[in-house]
């Protein structure tokens, strides 16, 4: 709910003419200006298996991306999975590129590793030298990120 009521505009929910929830994405805006990190962040996106394969993953993150242009964001970044290679691909396909790899980013459960994220970005106008997607040589934790 602190996303919702902090960055309202961040929350996008596609529904079917019934109004069936077909999906949403969820984000907020971050980083410092002065240091051009100022930027649109992913924290959830989800589309219902009965509407996947349509493009609607790939819109909702096009109205995020256009949301973060808006605010005046250098890029957007998002935390996937390094083993949800259909993620990362679609991903990939929308323009993004991993920018890092976060060390056991994800807890998990029932006696199994934690697992490894791809920190993915995609430069907006705002980075015309498009710094903010040059890759790190280097894996971080993520006590490192801020």
């Amino acid at each position: 709910m602190r996303y919702l009521a902090h960055w309202p505009e961040y929350f996008i929910v596609a529904e079917a003419p019934g109004g069936e929830l077909m999906g949403y994405i969820m984000g907020k805006a971050e980083g410092s200006v002065a240091r051009e990190e100022w930027h649109g962040h992913v924290t959830a996106l989800s589309v219902a298996p009965e509407f996947r394969r349509l493009g609607l993953a790939a819109k909702l993150m096009e109205l995020l991306e256009e949301i973060s242009e808006r605010k005046g964001g250098f890029f957007v970044d998002l935390f996937v999975r390094v083993s949800n290679q259909v993620a990362v691909n679609m991903y990939k396909q929308l323009g993004y590129s991993v920018y890092r790899t976060v060390i056991e980013y994800y807890s998990a459960s029932n006696g199994e590793p934690d697992e490894d994220a791809y920190d993915m970005r995609k430069a907006l106008s705002r980075d015309t030298e498009k710094k903010s997607i040059i890759p790190l040589p280097h894996p971080v934790r993520p006590e490192d990120i801020e």
